[in-house]
């Protein structure tokens, strides 16, 4: 293995346990530090339906009346986030307003695009963690049978050159990163088809138009169930609970990669520190909710907050991490 990418994991083990205080101490949800506002507004990257669409909308309803009286999700898809991150640049730096969005946003973005609208360091406060989701790595028709783990998936590809055709939800996608690696790592002559998102790219895995795809693995459970396509990994550090019977990346031998794709809030730059501080710490009392817990599991996310320091803090050290990938392999979007 060439290469060499550490992602940070102390995070999902510190909201898990903050989730699990919280929840078994019973502790009042925290006192605004200013008076609750009339509405908040959670602007997000995704379009109705989506996986961020679907986060939004879970938290929206911890958060209806605690404190706040009526939240809004307002969907801003499209420009890879950045029509929502422009339109919380806009917003009121008040507390009325957050931006559910990808982590990609602050830690790949800035080293995918030669411009963007944004300076993630300058235009987005970091608030709390929203949540995690493992990727899965599956294969469809157009892979015989007898592929079965990762090994035996490099060895057709390197045999079927014209045939090793990978899909991703887009180009700088953590699925598209994460494909890079494997697939650089083992020095393959691979051909990245890109989608417009996830479900586009499992209708061709599905069709035999495509060999294999990287997405979050909850988009993959009821497709495997259904004998439509095969998983022969996924990116957690061990064995996924959704999927316990599929092999990790690291136990098949590639322990450098270990990925988990996750969401976060975030609060115009401009945001005073207190009210940054105080939604966080509603969030973080939403996010231990049993009811949003239970609502995550069900398409294969895992319940995780932060404080803004520690989300500051990994934004930076994912940033060490993808800027390398990203540059190595010469990955670019427009």
């Amino acid at each position: 293995m060439n290469v060499h990418f550490h992602p940070r994991r102390t995070f999902l083990m510190q909201a898990s346990g903050l989730a699990a205080g919280l929840v078994a101490s019973g502790l009042p949800w925290p006192a605004p530090a200013q008076p609750a506002s009339e509405q908040l507004s959670i602007l997000c990257t995704g379009p109705a339906g989506s996986i961020p669409d679907i986060v939004a909308r879970r938290v929206a309803e911890q958060l209806t009346g605690r404190p706040t009286r009526n939240v809004l999700v307002d969907n801003r898809p499209g420009a890879a986030g950045q029509i929502a991150v422009n339109a919380l640049k806009a917003a009121p730096a008040d507390g009325s307003v957050l931006l559910l969005a990808q982590g990609a946003i602050a830690t790949v973005y800035p080293y995918l695009y030669a411009r963007l609208a944004y300076d993630p360091a300058f235009d987005l406060r970091p608030v709390s963690l929203a949540g995690e989701m493992t990727l899965g790595l599956a294969v469809g028709p157009a892979v015989p049978q007898t592929v079965t783990n990762v090994q035996e998936l490099v060895t057709w590809m390197r045999r079927n050159p014209r045939l090793a055709n990978v899909g991703s939800p887009g180009t700088g996608t953590v699925p598209h990163l994460l494909e890079a690696m494997l697939f650089h790592a083992e020095g393959l002559p691979w051909q990245h088809v890109m989608y417009a998102g996830g479900p586009p790219a499992l209708v061709d895995l599905m069709g035999g138009q495509i060999a294999a795809l990287v997405l979050p693995e909850g988009l993959l459970r009821q497709h495997r169930t259904a004998g439509r396509l095969r998983v022969l990994a996924t990116s957690g550090a061990r064995r996924s609970a959704y999927l316990p019977d599929v092999p990790s990346l690291a136990e098949q031998g590639y322990r450098d990669l270990i990925v988990r794709e996750w969401f976060a809030f975030f609060m115009p730059g401009r945001t005073p520190p207190a009210v940054v501080d105080n939604t966080s710490q509603v969030l973080r009392a939403a996010l231990a909710q049993p009811q949003l817990v239970a609502a995550y599991a069900e398409f294969g996310m895992q319940a995780a907050s932060s404080t803004p320091a520690d989300l500051a803090a990994r934004i930076s050290a994912e940033q060490r991490d993808w800027e390398p990938v990203i540059r190595g392999n010469s990955i670019r979007a427009d």
